[in-house]
């Protein structure tokens, strides 16, 4: 489940920006019951990317800041114990990688979920049933 870490240059550094993708993927894997799942862990996957100055607008306006964009199945991240601890915790986590000089207020998350059935995974386009199946084992 690619998970998307954006922030701009300068609002972390690159060392930090690895160890928060990190402990954002063991967190989201945490809050689904999955810490050490042999299926899932590898399954979740992260990218971090840096942007220039110029990158970011907020209101149409340069803007430092941070993005966490969460592309799931349908049915990860539905219930709303999970959703707001999950983002809670990875919002803190941006928020420490930042060494506090990113306000929280300039760190935004979203979460988009895929069409049933369109889910890939070793190579394997998948239900959510599948998927679901497939998660089970590990």
């Amino acid at each position: 489940m690619p998970l998307a870490l954006n922030y701009t240059e300068g609002t972390m550094t690159p060392e930090a920006g690895l160890e928060a993708g990190r402990r954002i993927t063991d967190a989201f894997l945490k809050w689904h019951g999955l810490a050490g799942n042999a299926v899932m862990t590898p399954n979740v996957t992260m990218q971090i990317q840096a942007l220039p100055k110029t990158g970011a607008l907020s209101g149409g306006r340069p803007v430092d800041g941070a993005w966490l964009e969460c592309k799931t199945p349908s049915f990860v991240l539905v219930d709303r114990e999970i959703q707001v601890g999950f983002f809670r915790e990875a919002t803190g986590i941006i928020f420490e990688a930042a060494k506090g000089d990113l306000p929280k207020d300039r760190i935004w998350t979203n979460l988009v979920h895929t069409v049933d059935g369109t889910w890939n995974m070793d190579g394997e386009a998948m239900t959510n049933e599948e998927l679901a199946s497939r998660i089970s084992q590990g």
